[in-house]
């Protein structure tokens, strides 16, 4: 009883830590949105915790950082072993694990919707000949391109493709890399959950 009572008090903390953090994630993206005294005092309690994931650099990809979708994600999984806990009772390792793939498999399903959206956009763009050197077509560009190059680079080897074509071909694999790795992701959280220990 008594462990379920702190169970739920963490949770509510945890909760509140995470829109904290999301608040200031969203205040860092808008310019002098963050300064004065409540902006200040957002910085300072979840500055430590945001910075701590983006000294990792497997959460960056060009000029653009994953690091605050990681560390909201490892707050969504304390949240629910918090949460599972205050209900059950007792946490099994099956769960642990379970919470932790899933968390993982959302950050990374995240990253490769957003970069699939992205290579949609820049279809249709290309393909309506909208203006290529527009700054937001450049911004995207400089986002979508490495990871298209990664991409074609393993289906094409060493063939070289025409631009469309390279952004179709990275289109379609993003979609199925996003639906193959959903099923392949629920498969093993409902194995591991399921663990008896």
């Amino acid at each position: 009883m008594i462990l379920s009572i702190i169970a739920r008090v963490l949770n509510a903390a945890v909760i509140i830590y995470v829109f904290l953090c999301a608040a200031r994630v969203l205040m860092s993206w808008v310019p002098g949105l963050d300064s004065g005294r409540g902006g200040e005092l957002l910085a300072r309690a979840t500055d430590p915790y945001l910075t701590w994931f983006r000294r990792f650099k497997i959460f960056s990809s060009g000029s653009f950082d994953f690091s605050p979708i990681a560390a909201l994600s490892l707050l969504a999984v304390v949240s629910q072993l918090l949460a599972t806990l205050a209900n059950a009772g007792r946490v099994s390792l099956g769960l642990v694990l379970g919470l932790l793939v899933g968390a993982a498999w959302s950050a990374v399903a995240f990253i490769i919707s957003f970069f699939a959206v992205c290579a949609l956009a820049r279809t249709v763009a290309y393909a309506a000949r909208w203006n290529s050197l527009h700054p937001l077509w450049r911004v995207v560009d400089s986002m979508l391109n490495p990871v298209l190059f990664r991409i074609n680079r393993l289906i094409y080897r060493a063939r070289i493709v025409n631009y469309m074509q390279g952004l179709i071909t990275g289109l379609v694999a993003l979609i199925l890399l996003r639906i193959g790795g959903g099923l392949l992701a629920g498969l093993v959280i409902r194995s591991l959950m399921q663990l008896p220990i």
